[in-house]
């Protein structure tokens, strides 16, 4: 399959050229979705470095499932959920430190002073993201950072409609009480 009508091809599609040892389909799926897999990972764990550790565990996972795939769920929900578990374990096994500096996904150039108040919202968001615990926080960033809907949300979070809208209900008045006062 040349590589040029590789890049046409939807992402399901892909996957399953994976599993069937198509290793440049799967070299496609990790240049089309390596960079928001590891906004997804940041957002949640607050570090660039656990990130990328996380994102390539993620890949190194989708490798070993490709084989098993079946297009009865969209590609990025199904790579949500290997996301979203492997930064709920990770959560599990060490407490995520507040980060200050934490990293800009988007380069807007404002002035300087705008920059820096932008800089200490941000801070000052992460921390009231960083103290939620992780399957409200998860929820927050597949909701508010990722734009996903709540059945999408529902199944990556292995829990139903109701449950979402719990985590989320949750999330959102922790974070309103801590941002809430200055």
């Amino acid at each position: 399959m040349p590589d040029r009508s590789r890049s046409q091809l939807p992402d399901e599609v892909l996957l399953e050229a994976s599993g069937n040892g198509d290793r440049q389909a799967f070299g496609e799926l990790v240049r089309r979705h390596q960079s928001w897999a590891w906004g997804v990972a940041c957002r949640f764990l607050g570090s660039g470095n656990d990130a990328e550790d996380i994102v390539q565990a993620a890949f190194i996972r989708l490798l070993g499932a490709s084989g098993r795939y079946r297009r009865t769920a969209r590609f990025k929900t199904f790579f949500h959920v290997i996301i979203s578990r492997l930064c709920l374990d990770h959560a599990k096994r060490k407490k995520t430190e507040q980060a200050d500096d934490y990293p800009e996904l988007a380069d807007s150039s404002p002035g300087q002073e705008e920059a820096l108040i932008m800089n200490q919202n941000a801070a000052r968001v992460r921390r009231a993201l960083d103290a939620l615990p992780p399957r409200p926080r998860m929820a927050v960033v597949l909701r508010y950072y990722e734009g996903l809907g709540y059945d999408e949300m529902a199944v990556v979070l292995e829990t139903s409609r109701k449950g979402v809208e719990r985590l989320l209900s949750r999330g959102r008045e922790a974070l309103r009480d801590k941002l809430g006062s200055r």
